[in-house]
């Protein structure tokens, strides 16, 4: 009742109510329109033959792929996540906001977070590929990946960082600990969930890229032998499958693969957030 004197008396409160729930029911629409589609359409030509370990024009493996798909993820975080962090640990609890040399770190992070992909293809295909000599490679591949996600990194555990109460480091500071153990004991465990958010951006990101890995890993459908051996991501692969036209319920197979295969990820990511921060707090 007292709602409903409320918004009688502040009709551009029940307006905007109303805009904002319209927006989350059509959201969540869209969301489960996309992945009951893909679903309906991918699940009945999920076949043991695409799980073969070797590739053909017969069975169109994607095993391959899956495998590429992991390595270079695993590749591009473990590049990536340390620079990444220890970037926004600079900028937040040492550098002054009035450094001319953070002003500039932010601008780049800014600028490269919105480079479109396929520019980072073309530099990877020029440095790495060309100028190195490295060829389509994994080692390629997963460079330019961490070059790519570098920026989203760097801002989530930045804001991340920001978040962690200041009380929380003057009360480590009046224990006696230094700056240094203060934020490695203190403030990034109880900054992980926010850490952990970003990364698992990053995996989407890394998982769903085909333009800048088709310029530096390659198409090759085949499990790489070595970091300087050329594949394909599960992105590349269903890309492939669509767009030679031959095999487009295989290609749905694949997206329903590659959804699950994010879903996965992104739910290991969460639970081991939430175990590492019950840790910190009760260990």
């Amino acid at each position: 009742m007292k709602k409903l004197k409320h918004y009688r008396h502040y009709p551009k409160s029940l307006l905007i109510l109303i805009l904002l729930i319209l927006s989350a029911i059509t959201t969540f629409s869209i969301l489960f329109f996309l992945i009951g589609y893909i679903l309906i359409k991918g699940i009945p030509h999920i076949t043991p033959s695409l799980f073969a370990f070797k590739y053909t024009t017969e069975n169109v493996s994607l095993f391959p792929a899956i495998i590429t798909t992991i390595i270079i993820t695993l590749l591009s975080l473990i590049i990536a996540t340390p620079i990444s962090i220890f970037t926004a640990i600079y900028l937040v609890e040492y550098a002054k906001s009035t450094n001319k040399l953070v002003k500039i770190i932010r601008i780049t992070t800014e600028t490269l977070s919105g480079i479109p992909s396929i520019i980072y293809g073309l530099f990877g295909l020029l440095f790495f590929v060309t100028y190195l000599r490295w060829g389509f490679s994994i080692i390629a591949g997963t460079l330019t990946l961490s070059i790519m996600i570098l920026p989203l990194i760097i801002r989530s555990t930045e804001e991340a960082l920001k978040s962690v109460p200041l009380s929380l480091r003057e009360a480590s500071f009046a224990l006696g600990a230094g700056k240094l153990r203060t934020i490695f004991k203190i403030v990034l465990p109880s900054a992980i969930p926010g850490i952990f958010a970003g990364i698992i951006l990053a995996i989407g990101r890394i998982v769903g890229e085909t333009a800048a890995l088709v310029y530096t890993t390659g198409t090759a459908a085949e499990i790489p032998k070595n970091l300087f051996s050329s594949s394909r991501t599960l992105a590349i692969h269903m890309y492939a499958l669509s767009s030679e036209g031959l095999y487009i319920n295989q290609a749905y197979a694949t997206a329903v693969i590659l959804l699950i295969t994010v879903l996965l990820i992104n739910t290991i990511s969460s639970f081991l957030a939430e175990k590492v921060l019950k840790e910190n707090q009760y260990g």
